[in-house]
């Protein structure tokens, strides 16, 4: 049976050989996190350390400001035991996401505070546009926090996928221009000087939903993520799934209509030609509607537009099956659906889409509906982002982590997200 923490859930599992220390540190901090304030005796309990190990890690950890002491427990005789926790002012990351025509800059510190929050429309989306713009809102944005500033412990930065595929044109209204070949996260690291994690957004979106919004009670669910083209953000396990090169999770090239609309990638009938922001926008300006922004689709939606509610039938009638399709084949608690749309408009497609097509997930003892709007809005792939080197720096990594399950066989491990 795996060892359970206090909170019920497997505990995180540290390795004691000194070329693990990396990976122990982030076990440390991921136990502090969890479930400090907290004292070394617990720390090296739930991180299955020696004492003397999570000793030195605190000593270090607090010396680098990313823990601070919380007094002393009153417990039993002798000194109390010094209490932990993690420093909100030890560091922050920032979030940026680049979209097709803005860019949105969050700060978040290591306890998951939003510190600052920016965004910035941008007319033209290339690296040379768009690397200035990066810098002057996160300096912008550090401007904003009352002295002294945090630490800036890394940058997460997301963008539409997919990542350098042949025969994909990837040119049009949903997409970045000019980024093929850029070292997005070599060029952008040397102007900031910090370290860069890159994503694509439906995947930051993920972890953003899992961190802040309706998924942060499951483990395994796919994002059905819209921004201004569609993607999925898969998770299992708490983790995100990403595929070999990057680019799993797809599905708005996914062809569901043979000979059918002209999408960005150069396809014709891909699922993101009829369900997404981008396919409304295209109904809405052939029906003489411009100059169409968040506030606008709103309203026009509250105003019951006719072609918004016809767009929302079409976009639900391919979606449904999609939904069906992941549950057979990942098998998540839930699917969450979420991005850039309007709530009250995701609830109409959530309504349209109803009854979802028969699949593995048709079960009676079913604790989440099949299907649960987002709770983060246009902020989740940026929170999500954000996110990304937060849990470089706190969360066990996968390869170092799969070392020390081998040398500690008859635990079960958490990779917590």
């Amino acid at each position: 049976m795996p060892r359970k923490s206090k909170a019920g859930t497997p505990s995180t599992i540290g390795s004691n050989p000194e070329r693990n220390r990396s990976h122990n540190r982030r076990v440390v901090l991921d136990v502090v996190r969890q479930f400090g304030p907290v004292g070394r005796m617990e720390i090296s309990r739930h991180a299955h350390l020696s004492t003397q190990a999570v000793s030195n890690i605190v000593e270090e950890l607090v010396a680098d400001g990313l823990l601070i002491g919380a007094g002393r427990l009153r417990a039993g005789r002798g000194l109390p035991p010094m209490q932990f926790t993690v420093n909100p002012n030890g560091g922050m990351t920032a979030g940026v996401e680049i979209a097709a025509d803005h860019i949105c800059t969050l700060l978040v510190d290591i306890g998951g505070r939003i510190r600052a929050q920016r965004s910035v429309p941008i007319r033209r989306n290339n690296p040379e546009a768009v690397l200035p713009v990066i810098k002057a809102e996160i300096e912008a944005a550090q401007a904003q926090l009352n002295p002294p500033v945090p630490q800036l412990l890394g940058i997460g930065v997301v963008m539409p996928g997919p990542f350098n595929v042949e025969g994909m044109s990837s040119v049009g209204p949903t997409t970045l221009s000019g980024w093929l070949d850029f070292d997005a996260a070599g060029s952008i690291g040397h102007m900031m000087g910090a370290p860069i994690t890159l994503e694509n957004d439906a995947t930051a979106a993920a972890v953003g939903e899992r961190l802040h919004g309706a998924a942060k009670d499951l483990k395994n669910f796919c994002l059905i993520y819209f921004g201004q083209g569609l993607g999925l953000g898969i998770m299992i396990d708490g983790r995100p799934f990403r595929g070999a090169n990057g680019n799993a999770g797809e599905i708005g090239h996914v062809l569901v209509k043979k000979g059918g609309n002209l999408c960005s990638c150069g396809q014709h009938g891909c699922l993101e030609a009829y369900a997404s922001i981008q396919a409304l926008t295209e109904k809405l300006s052939a029906a003489g509607v411009t100059d169409l922004d968040y506030a606008r689709l709103e309203q026009l939606h509250r105003e019951k537009h006719p072609v918004i509610a016809t767009w929302v039938q079409e976009a639900a009638g391919y979606l449904a099956p999609q939904v069906a399709m992941l549950e057979n084949l990942f098998d998540p608690e839930a699917i969450v659906i979420g991005g850039a749309l309007p709530p009250s408009l995701l609830d109409d497609l959530i309504q349209a889409m109803q009854p979802l097509p028969l699949s593995v997930a048709s079960r009676r003892n079913r604790n989440e509906a099949r299907l649960i709007q987002g709770r983060t809005g246009r902020l989740t792939a940026a929170l999500g982002a954000a996110a990304l080197p937060l849990l470089e720096t706190m969360t066990p990594r996968l390869d170092t982590a799969h070392a020390a399950r081998r040398e500690q066989p008859n635990e079960e491990m958490s990779l917590a997200g």
